[in-house]
């Protein structure tokens, strides 16, 4: 069996490549991300900066902890502060009388963390639960980046998990695709092969064994191939600001040299299980293979949808569309998240792609091909009739398209409707925003300026759970109310002072006058707080709002005035209705670039192999053409404007994916009350599509040129 295995893989060696290189393109760029997570799930250890002298950092509490119910009984659950609390004052009195301190001269009479050089069991014999002590590498926690470098971290776990995901997601389609295909065009041969005597059970050995080794061979290339590019897409992302400096230091190299085990493996075992995943299916249509088809001629498909396939992608696209109905009916809120809409999109996209050769046919008559004579009826009629060829072609243009308008539509409509309700919700002339914003020193007579800064709240949510909540804490509530357009859905934005707050409707308690019981930013607390006023959702960023006193040493980062400053060396900016237009986070927009330019990778591939597979075993058709009187140019112009009708079908489909997820979330922010901008990223879209054709042109010019010589 080994022997004819390899013996048909060296003899169709082209039939295999696309699948090949696709395999070992994703198993590559699995290997690559699993070394990425490796070396952020393990980052190596810094010397602390803050306190590098001191051996012992006494650290105040930088968590606040609540008891909440938990069945029955009760249990401790604890979220972050926005800074440390100040180290407690019997605890720095006891420090300072026993051991000399480091500590900043210039900083408040409290510091958050003082360093020392004691004991550590004796400092945290003297210190208790009061405050935490730090040693060794511990002492980072200390400064004031070791927060930055965390958000960096947990922006950089979700791009390369999203794109380990993705690559998972539409290899296998690949590799189905190229399977399925290879096993149609060898109809014939399976059916000499049956005729001679081979029984249903040896021809799907023989095709999963092919499998195999093509699973075996481009699984530890792509391995290679990872890790080779693994140190160079470390240098990437720390060039384009999405990664800490670190990430692309010696450490990470240790890891892609074989410190870390595990993406190797995980990528390898995923990519053979891949490759016999995407035969599977092609073996079981294979062992159906009857010894009477080794007489057929007829090129007219039929049985092109299995009942397997056929369930598999309504159950797909049922699974799609119920979750985008549920959840804009339950939390339309999460409509405007990235895990959704990118999760979300793959269901619609699998599940449709899975049913192309049904839609094919029908949708092949439906759309207007240009009437070029006979050449035209004859690509009509070809890609209506070769179902399976014009569905292989489809399907990766479908995915395209369909993850590239839905990825960039989603989040430029998101960033869109945030740009669009961030303008309206102010009717200030001029706002300043920064780090260094302050209350100007002058106001013009007659004058309205209001200055916010950003802080936190914690608030139970029921009896059950613990929710931290940015929120803005106002310094002037009577200028913030006269400035403001919130969407007001109860109460009043004057009625707020330093013993109530405005929510929004995401809140549990949410009725005006009800009294809410709240932990600061820094972990004091709980106050109880009088609803003020009710704000519709929106994107996210309506509300809470308190006052300063409510936001103890909250910073000021947004000065907002009726009028211009009193002076040129005052704050100011430009008028918010000529705002930048809306922009998304540039990590994001780097990330679906990757994305983008990996999926068309994929589809190049696909495309090339199967219109070259498809188009090589047509030389008796093009021969037969040229017979009945069709000149060379005639029939390269038929074989190719089948490919091209191909790419049209999936292109339409894609934009049939994209107007379902743009349209549940148009509904979604309308059911928030926030302003529907979506965006259709035509630019994106159509530059898939373009490099699309130009693949499918190419791939299927080539071959018929060598055929009609």
């Amino acid at each position: 069996m080994l022997s004819v295995v390899v013996g048909g893989l060296r003899a169709r060696w082209t039939s295999f490549l696309g699948g090949f290189l696709a395999l070992a393109l994703g198993v590559g760029l699995l290997t690559a991300t699993g070394l990425g997570l490796a070396a952020a799930l393990d980052p190596p250890d810094r010397a602390p900066e803050r306190f590098a002298s001191s051996p012992v950092v006494v650290l105040g509490q930088d968590r606040l902890t609540v008891e909440v119910r938990r069945g029955p009984g009760t249990a401790l659950v604890s979220r972050p502060l926005d800074r440390p609390q100040p180290v407690d004052a019997a605890v720095l009195g006891a420090l300072r009388a026993r051991w000399t301190l480091t500590e900043n001269p210039a900083g408040p009479a409290r510091p958050d963390a003082v360093g020392l050089d004691a004991p550590a069991e004796r400092v945290r014999a003297l210190v208790g639960d009061r405050a935490q002590v730090l040693t060794g590498a511990e002492r980072r926690r200390a400064d004031p980046g070791h927060e930055r470098d965390g958000h960096e971290l947990t922006g950089l776990h979700a791009l390369l998990g999203t794109a380990g995901g993705v690559a998972a997601f539409v290899s296998v389609f690949v590799v189905a695709s190229v399977f399925a295909f290879s096993v149609a065009l060898r109809r014939r041969e399976f059916g000499l092969l049956r005729t001679a005597g081979a029984t249903p059970g040896q021809l799907r050995r023989l095709l999963l064994a092919e499998a195999a080794v093509l699973g075996v061979t481009a699984s530890a290339a792509g391995c290679a191939l990872g890790a080779l590019a693994a140190p160079p897409m470390a240098r990437a992302l720390v060039a384009h600001g999405l990664a800490p400096g670190w990430f692309a230091s010696g450490r990470f190299a240790d890891t892609a040299g074989g410190g870390a085990g595990w993406p190797y493996h995980l990528a390898f075992w995923t990519g053979l299980g891949v490759a016999l995943a995407g035969a599977a299916a092609a073996a079981h249509r294979a062992g159906r293979t009857g010894p009477v088809d080794a007489l057929r001629e007829a090129d007219v498909d039929r049985d092109v949808l299995p009942p397997g396939r056929a369930l598999l992608g309504a159950g797909l696209l049922a699974a799609g569309l119920g979750l985008l109905v549920w959840t804009y009916a339950t939390a339309p809120e999460a409509l405007l998240k990235r895990k959704t809409y990118t999760t979300l999109p793959m269901l619609l996209t699998g599940g449709a792609a899975l049913l192309a050769p049904v839609l094919v046919r029908p949708a092949a008559r439906l759309l207007p091909v240009p009437r070029g004579g006979a050449v035209g009826l004859l690509v009509r009629a070809n890609g209506a009739a070769a179902v399976r060829r014009t569905a292989a072609v489809a399907a990766p243009v479908l995915v395209t398209v369909a993850l590239a308008g839905t990825l960039f539509g989603a989040s430029e409509s998101v960033a869109r409707a945030k740009e669009t309700e961030a303008r309206e919700r102010t009717a200030a002339a001029y706002v300043a925003e920064g780090p260094r914003v302050a209350l100007p020193a002058r106001t013009p007579a007659g004058a309205v300026v209001s200055a916010s800064g950003p802080t936190s709240l914690f608030v139970r949510d029921g009896a059950e759970a613990l929710v931290k909540y940015p929120a803005r804490a106002v310094a002037d509530p009577a200028a913030f109310a006269a400035l403001a357009r919130l969407p007001v859905v109860a109460g009043d934005l004057r009625d707020l002072d330093d013993r109530s707050i405005v929510v929004n409707e995401e809140f549990e308690r949410r009725r005006v006058g009800e009294e809410i019981e709240v932990w600061r930013a820094d972990g004091s607390g709980p106050v109880r707080l009088r609803v003020a006023a009710v704000l519709a959702r929106g994107t996210g960023d309506n509300g809470p709002y308190v006052t300063r006193a409510q936001a103890p040493g909250a910073p000021l980062d947004r000065l907002e005035s009726d009028r211009p400053p009193a002076s040129a060396d005052e704050p100011s900016a430009g008028e918010p209705s000529a705002a930048a237009p809306p922009t998304v986070n540039r990590a994001a927009r780097t990330g679906l670039r990757l994305l983008l330019v990996l999926v068309l990778l994929y589809t190049v591939i696909a495309l090339a192999s199967t219109l070259f597979m498809a188009t090589s075993v047509r030389g008796g058709e093009l021969a037969s053409l040229r017979l009945a009187g069709a000149t060379r140019v005639q029939a390269l112009r038929a074989v190719t404007g089948e490919a091209v009708l191909a790419v049209v079908l999936g292109t339409v489909l894609g934009l049939g994916v994209t107007a379902a997820v743009l349209g549940a979330l148009g509904a979604g922010l309308a059911a928030l009350s926030a302003p529907v901008a979506l965006a259709v990223p035509w630019a994106q879209t159509g530059a898939a599509a373009g490099v699309c054709a130009v693949v499918a042109v190419a791939a299927s010019a080539l071959p018929a040129w060598r055929l009609t010589r």
